[in-house]
């Protein structure tokens, strides 16, 4: 039997304490701290103070981090098992590049594309037995760092390797919706689509819909015709890395740090800043301390907490924190076989909600930095706008809530607590893995639910467990936890059950023939205005029946130095710090 921890252990919040009075690091605690992070940062390469002028004659170099040591430099082969950082997908867009690129307002802008397909540029076409054709055009002079020229062949050789189930690279789902790519010349290729498929336009570029990049066919076509399976093993992946990004790889310090120098023949051309050292730290508590030193310049990734964030930003007159909406904090029910069997009527859900103050827990747990998740969609994503009017909200409000569970025939007794007919009192077990916020998170979760008579039993799943499918998927009532905004997760076919080994991302176990309707219907719809109107359905549906309890968006903080130039923040979760690193600059 699993061991889990269970218990009433009170929370900490900052609710209703003043800026003034919240807890901070007194200053001979914070020197100390500094001078341990200066004494423990990774040998590199001399440069100037971060905090000090340059010459205009002097190379212009630059200090990032990351929580986390990268086994490779591919987000596709490293998701595939070879461990994982915080930081890895920041670092493959600065040594990198695909065809188009998530800016950072959410929106696909072309790259080393001349365009990014669409129906009225004529490069995305939707064939009358509803297959597609999309024509992807490179443009001129794009070459690797090694000096080739980045061609069409290069594009059909990555789409076979990201076909062939030999190789261990992560399952993109838009290669498996490809027929054939096929170079029409040199710097052109046809992607022919086995039906219509709505993100046919972020092939070979790094999206939540598509993350394998292009490989370079000169350098990889033997080694994949005589060890396919061993492909992801190569030096190639790591320290012999060639890309097109803005920067190339000069020199890979195992478990210390990366030094990457401007690329010459970037398609877009010169990267401003010269140099940029990014550092593996794994302690944010020390990565926070490199800023406040003045030995980084800017964070990457997701390596800090809020808390830290706002910590260093009250203490650094020298830079700024920058915050990101991405993905959400929800509760995720049970929908097959809960216990108790209440959680899956839909009036039981809307009074366990309406029961929550949604903005007081993100103003006392995210700054107020973030609204309330009334929706899988949140305001950065670009959509936002146009589904708003769909989404169902859930104000807080305990009468309402209580006049649900009475509806149910639950009543609450002298001792204030909610029971059913045969008089067993309603606990719901919530489960979440050990995680700051979340664990600080559930328990006033739990409070709000006891002012109407609903019990909480929180779980902290131990680690030992946090991999185990079976006792993942089988969470009796709630599993608190942060999530991506992915539609694809509540689609039937993606149900955890025993027959699959548990595998599938469908969290909540939802099956409903409605939804999966309408999210094939938005797959397949192109146009974009139509496509946008069946978002709203789908949001209307999952809200109304709250497939999801949402709580708060997920605010992901990076410090940047003041003396960095052009590193703007980013709206939703599909884009990435470095998207315009190549214009990133000193001032």
């Amino acid at each position: 039997m699993l061991a889990v921890l269970k218990g009433d252990r009170r929370y900490e919040t900052m609710i209703d304490t003043p800026r003034s009075m919240r807890p901070h690091r007194p200053a001979s605690v914070l020197a100390l701290a500094l001078l341990l992070a200066a004494a423990c940062a990774p040998a590199g390469p001399s440069q100037p103070s971060a905090l000090s002028p340059q010459s205009s004659s002097a190379p212009k170099r630059i200090v990032a981090a990351i929580k986390g040591d990268p086994p490779t430099l591919s987000d596709a082969v490293n998701s595939a098992g070879a461990g994982g950082t915080d930081g890895l997908n920041e670092v493959e867009h600065i040594v990198h590049a695909g065809l188009a690129v998530v800016d950072g307002d959410g929106r696909l802008a072309p790259r080393l594309a001349e365009a990014v397909p669409s129906l009225e540029n004529g490069l995305w076409r939707v064939l009358p037995d509803g297959r597609m054709e999309t024509t992807f055009k490179i443009k001129p002079d794009a070459r690797w760092h090694d000096g080739a020229p980045f061609t069409a062949d290069d594009l059909v050789f990555t789409a076979g390797v990201a076909q062939d189930r030999q190789v261990s690279i992560v399952r993109d789902s838009a290669y498996e919706s490809v027929e054939s790519v096929e170079a029409v010349d040199a710097a052109t290729v046809l992607v022919r689509w086995k039906g219509a498929y709505i993100e046919a336009d972020s092939l070979f570029s790094s999206t939540p819909g598509s993350r394998v990049l292009p490989m370079p066919r000169h350098l990889l076509e033997r080694a994949y015709a005589e060890d396919r399976a061993g492909l992801t093993q190569l030096a190639y992946w790591s320290v012999e890395f060639v890309g097109l990004g803005p920067y190339r790889l000069r020199e890979w310090a195992l478990g210390s740090h990366l030094v990457l120098e401007a690329n010459d023949r970037y398609v877009l051309g010169r990267p401003r800043v010269d140099q940029i050292e990014i550092r593996f730290i794994l302690d944010s508590t020390t990565m926070v301390a490199n800023v406040l030193a003045g030995a980084v310049d800017v964070t990457l990734g997701r390596g800090l907490s809020l808390e830290q964030g706002l910590q260093a930003r009250d203490q650094w007159p020298s830079g700024r924190m920058e915050s990101t909406l991405a993905g959400w904090t929800a509760l995720f029910p049970q929908f097959l076989g809960p216990n108790p069997p209440f959680v899956a009527d839909l009036q039981f859900r809307r009074a366990v909600l309406h029961a929550l103050d949604r903005q007081y827990l993100s103003d006392s747990l995210q700054a107020g930095l973030s609204p309330i998740a009334h929706s899988i969609i949140g305001p950065g994503e670009p959509e936002y706008a146009e589904i708003e009017r769909s989404v169902v909200r859930y104000d807080y409000d305990p009468r309402r809530a209580t006049a649900l569970l009475e509806s149910l025939g639950l009543i609450r007794g002298a001792d204030g607590a909610v029971r059913d007919q045969a008089g067993q009192r309603i606990v719901l077990e919530v489960r979440t893995t050990r995680d700051d916020l979340r664990e600080r998170l559930i328990h006033p979760v739990g409070d709000y639910w006891r002012q109407v008579g609903i019990g909480m039993d929180p779980v902290i799943i131990p680690t030992q467990a946090a991999s185990d499918r079976q006792y993942r998927a089988t969470f009796p009532a709630f599993e608190l936890t942060r999530q991506p905004t992915d539609l694809r997760r509540y689609h039937g076919s993606g149900v955890p059950l025993p027959e699959n080994s548990f595998r599938g991302n469908n969290r909540v176990r939802y099956v409903s023939q409605e939804y999966d309707t309408l999210f094939e219907r938005y797959l397949s719809t192109i146009p974009r205005a139509e496509r946008t109107q069946a978002l709203g359905q789908i949001v209307q549906h999952m809200t109304d029946r709250l497939v999801t309890l949402g709580i708060f968006y997920t605010v992901e903080p990076s410090l940047v130095s003041s003396r960095l130039v052009n590193v703007a923040g980013r709206k939703g979760e599909s884009s990435r710090q470095p998207w315009n690193v190549h214009e990133w600059d000193l001032r």
